[in-house]
């Protein structure tokens, strides 16, 4: 099979690796604007050759993509359009790490066209495309439906992530600040009652004491897309779910939060002593990169963490055998000293870039049997067992409890 990643920072880069030891994958096309990135990866890797392009021109995409099997999406969300348009140009399939948020007015709204417009022309080529498949969306969408495993009907399903982990330097975000920002400063994405609606970020929180945290946990409404997906998706894959939220803590939320209520992450100019200047940008201009390069983490790690902890769950809550129950899925995962003595990788890395490339695997070994689009969270539950499988390999392993009753 022959591979394009088009975009080489934390994920693409990642799944690059993981496909380069993959004896089915013949040759690797790193692809993006950044030209040093390009080289960087392309020396560590055997099966792999650069390319530099200019994702916002169409044309320039497919000229690199011709004669690939799959195109693996790992640029920010605006190029998906671009992206898509590429794979079907050149009859390839299609993955990427969550839905694009521009091609309708409301988002639930794109999510649902690319379902059923994007859909139906990857099925007049015989190719699958597939959205959501990092970490979270992703590896937490395939736990969510290995919940559905356990329950008759299900009436509500909280998505839980908490990422704790705080060097001793100023780092608040272990991905793209921008597309960290972004998400922290819009309305979220809820499906309650049977509906998708938005809800205010930082909103109705929860507060959660698992027995590997040191303790208590509170998360917040924080824009996502898991509700979306199980919301369009509630009879045929979730039984029948009536409520689905994405909650989210740690120390992105809690440097966050201040920003947004005091208005510092509106993307509205304002004058400011006769300049015009939007906050949010300004705050972006002053955060760090997410380090990708092994002597950066490497630095981190030398410099000491503060903390260390987090956690992703499912709590999925409905009914079995006649009596309400909740099914926690608990993921656990390397911590980032761990990940990165396994992979030279940060934590968010491994999770999110291995969590991905096992969505590109089940490509390689031929493992989809769908055609035309799907979200990460529509994968029969084969599938779903031959994914966690593979993740146990790679130290990414799940829990399940079961719990009479509610929280």
């Amino acid at each position: 099979m022959k591979i394009m990643i088009l975009g080489v920072g934390a994920q693409g880069s990642t799944v690059a690796r993981r496909m380069d030891l993959e004896e089915k994958v013949t040759e690797i096309i790193c692809a993006d604007s950044d030209h040093t990135a390009v080289e960087e990866l392309v020396k560590e890797l055997k099966k792999a050759r650069g390319v530099e392009i200019d994702a916002r021109n169409k044309d320039s995409i497919i000229k690199a993509a011709e004669g690939v099997d799959l195109i693996v999406n790992a640029l920010p969300l605006p190029f998906a359009p671009n992206v898509l348009e590429a794979a079907l140009s050149v009859k390839a399939n299609y993955q990427d790490f969550a839905a694009t948020d521009v091609l309708t007015e409301k988002w639930e709204d794109g999510v649902q066209l690319m379902y059923d417009e994007y859909g139906k022309r990857f099925r007049e080529i015989d190719r699958l495309a597939i959205i959501g498949t990092g970490s979270a969306p992703g590896l937490i969408c395939v736990a969510a439906r290995k919940a559905m495993n356990y329950l008759d009907t299900c009436e509500t399903i909280y998505n839980i992530v908490y990422e704790g982990l705080e060097p001793e330097r100023f780092l608040p975000f272990w991905w793209s600040p921008f597309t960290a920002l972004s998400d922290m400063s819009e309305d979220a994405w809820a499906y309650v009652n049977g509906e998708i609606i938005r809800t205010t970020p930082f909103s109705l929180p929860i507060t959660r004491k698992y027995d590997y945290m040191s303790e208590p946990v509170t998360c917040v409404e924080h824009a996502h897309d898991e509700p979306v997906y199980m919301g369009l998706n509630a009879d045929k894959f979730f039984k029948g779910v009536k409520n689905a939220y994405f909650k989210y803590g740690g120390a992105g939320i809690d440097f966050a939060k201040p920003l947004y209520r005091a208005g510092l992450l509106s993307h509205e100019p304002e004058d400011v002593k006769g300049v015009m200047v939007a906050p949010f940008d300004v705050v972006l201009e002053h955060l760090p990169p997410a380090p990708k390069y092994h002597h950066e983490i490497q630095e981190i790690i030398n410099e000491g963490l503060v903390n260390e902890e987090g956690c992703m769950v499912v709590e999925a809550i409905g009914m079995k055998d006649g009596k309400e129950i909740t099914v926690e899925i608990h993921v656990y995962a390397p911590g980032l000293v761990e990940a990165f003595e396994k992979s030279g990788l940060t934590a968010e890395m491994y999770l999110t870039g291995q969590g991905g490339s096992l969505f590109t695997k089940l490509f390689v070994e031929g493992l989809y049997t769908q055609k035309g689009l799907i979200s990460s969270d529509m994968l029969l539950q084969d599938q779903v067992d031959i994914y966690l499988s593979w993740a146990e390999a790679l130290d990414i392993t799940i829990e399940v409890r079961i719990i009479e009753g509610r929280y």
